[in-house]
């Protein structure tokens, strides 16, 4: 089959929008906006047209509140949480050229590490917020060795913060570690699910997976955050476990009676998931330590008179 030829209109805006791409990785969005303002007079209808210079006029407005901010930190922070926001903003477009995201999200994270970089250079370098900023920039750039490096140092510290393995697990699977992806994932889930921000998140493993439950439940964040961990055992994605120690299970053990309290044997909310979340970990843990069966099985019935549903899809 024969290859359509481009018109000459259209070869003029595919050359145009090769020169904003380059802009946007430079965080020259005047230069890209006034080019795309050229390209509307030669095709007003054009979709990428129209998503770049929304981009462009995003940024253009961002870049100017920037003078208002002093501190490396405070510029770190403005161009994180601005991204979370255009992360909005752009969910509303259609067809959004990659190139056009990720040269904007090379500029942006590359900015914020800059600032993070120049904290980390002058101040305590062993500050986990700061380790752990810097991996998540690294990793947005898509340099996810540095990314590795940098939040594995920052775990060292906060060896129980989600926030911190959520993103470790991220860049493990990125470059196809899955085994310690699925460790850290499952690990992140457990500890708080609302800690970890699903906005930053890449691995295509967890993108399937939370489109999956946004068919199920209808939504887009909330709740949904909680029954990743539930859904990722069932459908096998966290399937990489490990025996407990005993401090651990003693930790379990309460966590599970306390959440029993609090739910009351009622149903619904954010502690539902939760502790059908602790007891796959408690049955996992008697699974792995040849425990008697009659505990799994007493385990296993408390899920079941928790959520029907949930048990039969978990014993399938």
């Amino acid at each position: 089959m024969a290859e359509k030829q481009l018109t000459f209109k259209e070869n003029e805006i595919i050359q145009i929008l090769n020169k904003v791409y380059l802009n946007f990785k430079d965080g020259q969005f005047k230069e890209a906006s006034t080019l795309l303002e050229k390209a509307l007079e030669i095709d007003f209808e054009s979709t990428d047209v129209t998503n770049a210079l929304k981009c462009a006029n995003f940024w253009l407005e961002r870049e100017d509140r920037l003078t208002a901010i002093s501190g490396a930190y405070e510029k770190g922070e403005y161009y994180l949480n601005q991204w979370k926001v255009f992360s909005g903003f752009i969910s509303r477009m259609e067809h959004l050229s990659e190139r056009c995201l990720f040269n904007t999200k090379y500029y942006i994270f590359g900015r914020a590490l800059d600032h993070y970089l120049t904290l980390y250079n002058e101040s305590d370098l062993s500050d986990p917020e700061i380790l752990f900023r810097i991996g998540r920039c690294h990793k947005c750039q898509g340099n996810y060795e540095n990314a590795i490096r940098f939040l594995e140092l920052a775990s060292q510290y906060r060896r129980e913060d989600a926030a911190i393995l959520a993103e470790l697990a991220d860049c493990y699977s990125l470059v196809n570690e899955d085994r310690a992806a699925k460790v850290f994932f499952r690990e992140a889930f457990f500890l708080d699910p609302q800690a970890v921000e699903l906005s930053y998140l890449e691995s295509p493993m967890i993108l399937r997976l939370m489109e999956k439950l946004k068919d199920r439940f209808g939504e887009t964040g909330g709740e949904i955050q909680d029954w990743i961990p539930v859904y990722g055992a069932i459908f096998g994605l966290f399937n990489v476990k490990r025996e407990l120690r005993p401090l651990e299970l003693g930790k379990l053990k309460q966590a599970i009676y306390q959440l029993e309290r609090e739910l009351g044997g009622q149903r619904g909310g954010r502690l539902t998931p939760r502790l059908i979340n602790h007891y796959f970990w408690l049955v996992d843990h008697y699974l792995n330590s040849g425990e008697d069966r009659q505990k799994i099985e007493e385990v296993l019935a408390k899920i079941k008179e928790l959520d029907p549903e949930i048990y039969s899809e978990y014993v399938a």
